[in-house]
Order: structure tokens, then sequence, then C-alpha cells
């Protein structure tokens, strides 16, 4: 379906009053002495477009489901699941409820999750969106379904997007270790597309030739298995001896990276310094503790819905220009990238 059901939508296909269609939607046909085959009829079109009775009941006496669809990466993962804690938490004190779907940055997933939450009648989407699914999101545009990205966007099209600064990000953790001292580092990413992986990586290249230094960059599959990860971090380790810090693009990244560190017997940060991108509550307890590019996470969630909610307020992505928020990172300094001597 193109757009959420209406009174207006039943009436018009049906060529029924409003108020009726009311009556029969709540339970109240046999009261309002409505006779059984139109009854029937109505409920057989509600259960053809596949819309729960009592949602849609609620959704056509106030216009709304109360409901947000939230799709991400990996609901499992620390960053996911910590900003969907917080939205959850400020949704809910605005009388919605949030339901939560993870897309393995599966494009034909996203692509299903979004026409299942359309189908469901939500009243607004927050999106980790993979590349792949464009038309999907321009389709939301032209449909007026509000929506904000976030993580990620998609610089050709003109969206509402939450987003945080991933060049300055990089480039600040890199440059935090040349004060240190540090001259071969190197970087553990993604071989990916998306904006923020692509912008973290030219946070990196842009930190690095302004030094004069020679990068050491290794690309990894976002479907590899961590163990496979491991490995690979592991050889890149032993083909380059002369790295003395490396940036994880993501804290996932650094997880599977201290076991190849492990492997190869070199000790943080005496033989080699190390900072995750995304923080980590194990970052704090993890001996010595890690250095992280933290996002700002109240402040990321809270612009989210905040966002959202204003676009649901005015009834569409169309209404209005689009907001951009590109919020700014921090970088908590422990003893994993700090120099001894």
């Amino acid at each position: 379906m193109n757009k959420k059901i209406s009174m207006d939508d039943i009436a018009r296909d049906l060529n029924i009053s409003k108020s009726t269609i009311s009556f029969i939607i709540n339970g109240k046909a046999k009261e309002m002495r409505i006779s059984d085959k139109l009854a029937t009829k109505v409920l057989d079109y509600v259960k053809e477009k596949n819309y729960n009775r009592n949602a849609l009941a609620q959704s056509l006496r106030t216009g709304k489901s109360k409901i947000i669809g939230l799709i991400v990466e990996d609901i499992a993962d620390a960053f996911f699941s910590s900003v969907a804690r917080l939205i959850e938490e400020r949704a809910y004190k605005k009388g919605y409820k949030i339901i939560y779907c993870s897309t393995e940055d599966n494009p034909k997933k996203t692509i299903e999750l979004i026409n299942m939450f359309k189908s469901r009648n939500v009243d607004g989407f927050i999106i980790t969106a993979p590349r792949g699914i464009e038309r999907e999101v321009s389709l939301l545009l032209t449909q007026n379904h509000p929506f904000v990205l976030f993580d990620r966007y998609f610089p050709e099209l003109e969206t509402d997007y939450v987003i945080i600064d991933n060049l300055t990000g990089a480039k600040i953790a890199v440059e935090h270790l040349l004060r240190e001292g540090f001259k071969e580092i190197a970087f553990v990413t993604l071989a990916s597309d998306q904006t923020q992986m692509v912008e973290r990586l030219n946070g990196y290249n842009m930190a690095i030739t302004e030094a004069a230094l020679q990068p050491h960059l290794l690309e990894i599959k976002f479907t590899s298995k961590p163990e496979k990860v491991v490995q690979q971090i592991s050889s890149f380790l032993a083909r380059n001896k002369n790295i003395d810090a490396i940036l994880f693009a993501t804290n996932y990244l650094a997880l599977q990276g201290f076991e190849a560190i492990n492997r190869q017997n070199l000790k943080i940060p005496d033989d080699v310094a190390v900072i995750g991108f995304d923080d980590h509550a194990f970052f704090k307890v993890f001996n010595p503790p890690i250095t992280a590019v933290s996002q700002p996470m109240k402040n990321l969630s809270e612009s989210l819905i905040d966002v959202l909610f204003k676009r649901m307020g005015e009834g569409g992505n169309n209404s209005g220009e689009s907001i951009q928020k590109v919020l700014q990172p921090e970088l908590i300094i422990r003893k994993s990238s700090l120099k001894k001597g």
C-alpha cells in the first residue's frame, strides 16, 4: 500500500459514510443497527489490507498508531542498543511505542522491513539505511511518510538525518596518537561505501597526509565472521611489524583486534597503541582501559526523536526544509593510547 489507510480511503472505496465505518471498526455495528452484511463488507476490506482491526480503530479515531519503527543495522550492537534504549525512553514519555528490527546491513531485508512497517500503519521511521534502498527512501519522501536517517545518509537525497562528524572523529584520534609520538599508525575499517565509514577513512587519511606519514590500511568485509576478522588483523600485524598504533573504525572491530594483538604477543600500549571508534562499556574495564572516539548518545537520541516528532506533527517529510544535524564526537583518552616514557 502506498499510503496510510484512512477513514476517507475506506469511505471512498466502499461508498459508505465515515460514521458507519467508525461504528463497525469500533465494534458497535449491532448497537447502531448496522446490517451484518455491511459490517462484514467493511471488516473484509480491513482484513484484505492486512491491518490489525484494533490498531486500525485507534488510528482511525486519532489519526495515529502511536508506533515508531526503528530499523537499525544490529540491535545487539552496543552502539545501536544504547541509542534504541534512549529513543524508547523519550518516545514512551510522549505516548509512543518502539518496534525494533535489525537489517544486518542487507538491502533486501531493509526494504521488507520498511514495507512491513508501512502495512502496520506506523507513524514514523528511524532508519540506519544501507546502500541499495535509495528508491525506497525516495518513496518514503514522496508518500509523505515521516522518517529520519541516522548514523549514515544518502548525499544524493534531500532527507532528514542526524549523524556525527565522523571525519573529525577519526582525525582527532589520529592527531592524538601523533602528539603521543606514534608514527606508524594503521586504520582497520570496513570495506564500505556507507557515508560514516567513508568519512572515517577520509579523516584518517587527512591526518596522515597532513603529518606527511605513510598510511597503513586494512579493509574488512562487513559479512566476515569474527574468527575471520581476527585472522585478517593478525596477518596484517604480522606483515607490518613496524605498526605502532591502530585506530579501529568500530568498537566491534576493536574487540576482535584485541584478540589479534594477543595472538601476535603484542602488548597495549607498549608495543601498539589502540583507539576504538564508538565507546564500549568493556573499554573502561579492559587492562589497560581503551581510548575511544565517543558519540554523544543522549544528544544523538534526543535529536533523532525530536526531528521525527516534528515531521510527524507537520504531516510528512515534504513539509518544510530538510533537517540535517551533525553532532560532534568526543575523544575519551585512556591508557591504551598513551606512550610510556
